[in-house]
């Protein structure tokens, strides 16, 4: 069993919704990303997502974007991003690694390189926000191969017509994103979220997280209500903004406060259901 499929099975057992918590690799710099990604397990995060910074992040607002600017201005490179997985693993061996992102540092990297490295820095799953079902064969294959899950969104436009594709060889879990428009510009809205979530339960048993609209306590309970987990990442990442100038250089607490936040916004996802 996957780490993945392994911690979504604890939490079907506690009865309770797992938190999973967005950082950029990198932001704000090497080091306190990766004392805010080493923390994060203790913070309440049962899955981390751990964005691999891009110059043109289509599908994200400004909270994450900027985030990506910021570490690539820092000198994050999927190589410093590998070897903060590898970082994490010396201590955790058990929490999930997501990498999220977009297919061409992925391809420029090498497709099979990145997977074979991906798998034995430690990461467990993929979510490539820019590859269609139809067009992510080539990641897919080698993927599998490495023992990776490959995670699919589906999104408020996703019909009956196209739900089938979107599932098809889709593992670990299925991300639901739960507004339509790029992460962080919007909040939920519970009632049009819970009426997908039981229409796309009647087509997979996999598990599934909701993402893109979730910035506070209330919107965690209400997410942790419905689905397995509730992703927050353009939170997180604002977070970290505050804590960094335009001259780059980043004030003491910026790891502190990111992981208080995850206290705050992890605990109520878990209590959603008592």
């Amino acid at each position: 069993m996957s780490r993945i499929s392994a911690r979504f099975a604890e939490l079907k057992a506690q009865n309770r919704a797992g938190f999973v918590a967005f950082i950029t690799a990198g932001d704000p710099d090497y080091d306190t990303s990766l004392e805010i990604l080493a923390g994060l397990p203790k913070a309440g995060a049962d899955i981390i997502e751990l964005g691999m910074p891009f110059t043109d992040p289509m599908a994200e607002g400004p909270a994450i974007q900027a985030s990506s600017l910021r570490a690539l201005k820092a000198g994050q490179t999927m190589a410093k991003t590998l070897a903060m997985v590898r970082a994490f693993r010396q201590t955790d061996a058990a929490t999930p690694i997501v990498l999220m992102g977009y297919y061409n540092p992925i391809y420029s990297y090498g497709v099979e390189k990145f997977s074979r490295d991906s798998h034995a820095a430690g990461v467990d799953g993929l979510i490539i926000v820019d590859l269609p079902p139809e067009e992510d064969h080539e990641l897919r294959k080698p993927a599998k191969a490495a023992g990776l899950d490959l995670i699919r969104l589906a999104t408020p436009t996703t019909d009956a017509a196209r739900l089938p594709a979107v599932l098809e060889d889709a593992t670990g879990f299925l991300y639901y994103v739960s507004i339509m428009g790029v992460t962080g510009t919007k909040s939920i809205n519970p009632a049009d979220m819970t009426a997908a979530l039981k229409r796309i339960r009647a087509a997979t048993s996999l598990p599934i997280a909701v993402g893109f609209g979730i910035k506070t306590e209330e919107d965690a309970v209400a997410v942790a209500k419905s689905a397995a987990a509730a992703v927050v990442g353009s939170a997180l990442v604002s977070e970290i903004s505050r804590f960094t100038g335009p001259d780059s250089k980043v004030s003491p607490g910026a790891a502190q406060a990111v992981l208080s936040l995850v206290r705050r916004l992890a605990g109520a996802a878990h209590r959603a259901r008592n």
